[in-house]
C-alpha cells in the first residue's frame, strides 16, 4: 500500500489538525465539522494528482484554452455518521463523483476491549472499473475500513482505490496495508503512534461522531 502522510511536510493543514484535537475548540460543532471538511478538501487535491487525466479545450470570449481535466469515474464512499464532514470536503472537488454510504459500528461483547464491526446500511453505485474513495475520518484498528470494503465487493471491482482518513494510529495503517492490494492509495492527515486497551487512538481527539453531531443515545 502507498502510503502518504501529509503531516510529514509542515503546512496549513496543521492548522486544521490542531483546532480538531483542542478539547476547548471542540465545543463548537460547526466549527468541528468545518474543519474536517476543509481537511476533506485538502487530501482530495494532493489525492486528485495521480488521477488520470485527459485534453480539454475551453471556448473564452477570446479564443481557446487547452487544459487537462481529470477523466477518471469517481465513486466518494463514507462510512457513517462521523465521515459526512469528510464526505463533504471531497466531494466539493470532485464534483461529478457518485456517492456510496454505509453504517459501520463498533458491537462491543461482554469484554469492552472486544468488539467487532457490524456492517448494515449501505447504498452504492457500480464499481465496476471506477476509482474508489472510500473516507473514514479515524482510523483506529483498520476494522471498519476492511469490513466496509467487504461490503463493498458485490458492486464490481474498482480500478484504483483511495482511502482516506483525518487521523490513524500506526496499528491501523499497518492492518489496512495488510488486507489491500500494494496498489492501494492512503491518504491521511496525520498519524499517531498508539491505540489504548479499548481500541482508540491516543491522542487522538475523541469521537469524531459525536463531536460533529452531538453524543448519541446508548442501546
Amino acid at each position: 500500500m502507498q502510503i502518504h502522510n501529509l503531516s510529514e511536510t509542515p503546512s496549513i493543514l496543521n492548522t486544521f489538525i490542531s483546532e480538531i484535537r483542542d478539547k476547548d475548540i471542540q465545543k463548537d460543532s460547526m466549527r468541528f465539522r468545518r474543519n474536517i471538511e476543509r481537511i476533506g478538501e485538502i487530501l482530495g487535491y494532493e489525492l486528485s494528482k495521480t488521477l488520470d487525466f485527459m485534453n480539454h479545450s475551453t471556448t473564452t470570449p477570446l479564443g481557446k484554452s487547452e487544459t487537462l481535466l481529470p477523466k477518471s469515474d469517481v465513486v466518494l464512499c463514507s462510512i457513517l455518521r462521523a465521515g459526512v464532514p469528510l464526505h463533504n470536503g471531497l466531494l466539493n472537488y470532485f464534483d461529478a463523483a457518485e456517492n456510496a454510504f454505509i453504517s459501520a459500528y463498533r458491537q462491543h461483547k461482554q469484554n469492552p476491549a472486544s468488539f467487532e464491526i457490524v456492517v448494515e446500511y449501505l447504498a452504492c453505485p457500480s464499481l465496476e472499473d471506477k476509482t474508489l474513495i472510500l473516507a473514514d475520518p479515524m482510523l483506529a484498528t483498520g476494522q471498519s475500513m476492511v469490513a466496509t470494503f467487504e461490503a463493498l465487493k458485490p458492486f464490481g471491482t474498482p480500478k484504483e482505490i483511495h482511502l482516506v482518513s483525518v487521523i490513524g494510529a500506526q496499528d491501523g495503517i499497518d492492518y489496512v496495508a495488510q488486507n489491500f492490494n500494494s496498489k492501494t492509495h492512503l491518504w491521511i492527515a496525520s498519524v499517531d503512534k498508539v491505540l489504548n486497551n479499548k481500541g482508540y487512538i491516543i491522542p487522538g481527539l475523541g469521537d469524531a461522531g459525536d463531536l460533529a453531531f452531538g453524543i448519541k443515545l446508548q442501546q
